[in-house]
């Protein structure tokens, strides 16, 4: 074995044995011959998980947090204690197919450039294709891709995400202050207007339990099921990065416009739900949050605008320009949300 790995796994951990045995039995059954080290940030699990992957795994590097931090945190902090040369994001309820990590590498080599890339993305339960990658809409919502002939994407999942360690220091990780949610939106799009291929392969893939952390995620009996912590996460860290990203000119159009909707949106729910809730405890605190965190969000603005290499119609060339919560709304209906 060598000191140094090639490929350091950075798997976010919170509660659940089963799961992160499952995940790292993955990793090891991986067919890449190359250095390989793990590491899980355990974020203040309270089922014993930490003495669990201390035991059960002790060539795992752990790092235990003290208290429950988040998603950004948690990879921030393995990705400045990884020493590979690149990093797999990878959830704890995902586990990898076989030939994963040797895919991943074959199309590092391939491009011989820096990239964030990923795999196709499988139901843990059903085996059923959820996407390669997915396409953007206008509103930054995710469009998923299930062409495998589609290698540029607009954002892949951090579930299961591939970046050389010299580029997520170059794009400076994820923003702490996202907490979880569309955090790897932000990276793509970041990538992808610094002029860093966003790629999603059609071969190998992932098997997901998706929803297993905060709940819904997908479909359930013909409807979108959600929570409201997850929406609410969802739409302001969107919100975010249409801030971050956007090119002014577009930013003056689309974020009122974008306000307009969520608040239409927001009231469409409340009234068909006859509760405030949805309004109160999603929409509002989303456009809220952009006044409270201005000070970031300017800062977060200037150092990404000032990186930015790739011309509008290289940018959205992932786009759709249907948004895709119609397309969803007349597909499913109104979201269960709980």
């Amino acid at each position: 074995m060598t000191s140094t790995p090639l490929i350091t796994i950075c798997i976010p951990h919170y509660n659940g044995p089963e799961l992160i045995d499952d995940c790292i039995a993955s990793v090891r059954a991986q067919t890449l011959d190359a250095e390989v080290e793990i590491i899980v940030h355990d974020d203040a699990s309270t089922d014993g998980s930490a003495a669990h992957i201390r035991a059960q795994h002790p060539d795992v590097r752990l790092i235990e947090s003290k208290k429950n931090v988040g998603f950004c945190v948690a990879n921030n902090r393995m990705a400045a204690a990884a020493g590979g040369e690149y990093l797999l994001l990878l959830n704890n309820d995902a586990t990898l197919m076989p030939d994963a990590l040797a895919t991943l590498l074959a199309e590092a080599g391939r491009l011989a450039r820096p990239a964030i890339l990923t795999l196709p993305q499988y139901d843990a339960e059903t085996g059923e294709l959820l996407d390669i990658g997915a396409r953007l809409d206008p509103f930054l919502n995710p469009v998923p891709n299930r062409d495998p002939a589609r290698g540029e994407v607009g954002t892949v999942h951090g579930a299961c995400l591939w970046i050389p360690k010299t580029l997520w220091l170059e794009l400076g990780g994820f923003p702490e202050w996202f907490g979880s949610v569309a955090e790897d939106l932000y990276l793509c799009c970041r990538a992808r207007l610094a002029g860093y291929p966003v790629r999603a392969l059609g071969v190998s893939g992932y098997r997901h339990r998706v929803g297993q952390s905060f709940g819904g995620g997908k479909a359930q009996g013909g409807r979108l099921a959600s929570t409201y912590r997850r929406r609410a996460l969802s739409e302001r860290n969107k919100t975010f990065v249409m801030i971050a990203c956007y090119p002014l000119p577009l930013l003056t159009f689309a974020l009122p416009l974008h306000a307009a909707m969520l608040l239409l949106e927001g009231a469409a729910l409340s009234l068909a739900r006859r509760e405030w809730r949805p309004l109160a405890a999603i929409y509002l605190p989303a456009l809220s949050a952009c006044w409270r965190e201005r000070a970031r969000l300017s800062e977060l603005r200037r150092a990404v605008q000032a990186e930015r290499r790739s011309g509008l119609s290289a940018f959205f060339s992932a786009f759709r320009f249907l948004p895709h919560k119609l397309t969803m709304l007349l597909r499913h209906g109104l979201p269960r949300l709980s």
